[in-house]
């Protein structure tokens, strides 16, 4: 018995490179957990250096959507431009159709901000495509898009565990620290460190207790 997880990768990063990135992660919880990876359908232009969210120079770098009409993106930045977004919700859908059912989501940075998003759409309509117990977030961020300001009218109700870092310079913890307040009883990690996954001992037992109680149901409903 274990969590179907939907693994939702950041900005120039894929389901390749997000699953190489979350190993140490993904061994700490493997014993109750199932993650499945799936790429963002935006193709980013290359850069020739390591980008914001640690994805190395390569040909398949995605993007859940663009900020900017040429094909770029700013966490930072407050605009009227959100390309690409249909497109990663249509995606986004097909894996819970096609892949699911999915107990969680755990989501990284811009696929983060993605996936407090579904969980607002999720409120909205709680009968939706979107089914599904809890999310990790982490270095996550409320998207600053105008389009999306009206999904996070609704206070979140899904349970969460947003993790970052005091010395994250990609997604500042003020960001991540603002996005807290859409949620319901939200449960948060801090760790000193920067832009990824903490996965030491005392971060482990924090995932674990946090992943425990939706095992346990899941456990009791199969044996009813």
């Amino acid at each position: 018995m274990s969590l179907k997880i939907l693994c939702i990768h950041g900005y120039r990063q894929n389901d390749q490179t997000f699953r190489e990135r979350t190993g140490a992660f993904r061994k700490i919880i493997k014993k109750i957990s199932d993650p499945v990876f799936i790429s963002a359908p935006n193709l980013v232009p290359p850069l020739d250096r390591n980008d914001e969210d640690g994805a190395t120079d390569n040909n398949d770098q995605r993007g859940w959507w663009f900020s900017s009409p040429d094909d770029q993106y700013t966490a930072q930045d407050y605009t009227d431009c959100c390309k690409g977004y249909k497109e990663s919700l249509e995606i986004i859908e097909k894996a819970f159709r096609e892949q699911g059912p999915f107990d969680g989501i755990l989501a990284f940075s811009q696929g983060a901000a993605m996936a407090s998003l579904i969980c607002g759409l999720k409120e909205q309509d709680p009968e939706g495509p979107f089914q599904f117990d809890f999310v990790i977030l982490v270095a996550g961020f409320k998207s600053r898009q105008k389009q999306h300001e009206s999904i996070y009218k609704k206070p979140i109700t899904t349970p969460s565990l947003h993790v970052f870092g005091d010395s994250d310079k990609v997604i500042q913890k003020e960001m991540s620290e603002d996005l807290l307040q859409y949620f319901v009883n939200p449960s948060v990690l801090k760790h000193s460190g920067g832009h990824f996954i903490p996965v030491s001992s005392i971060q482990k037992k924090v995932y674990i207790e946090f992943l425990q109680p939706f095992l346990d149901r899941k456990k009791k409903q199969m044996t009813v």
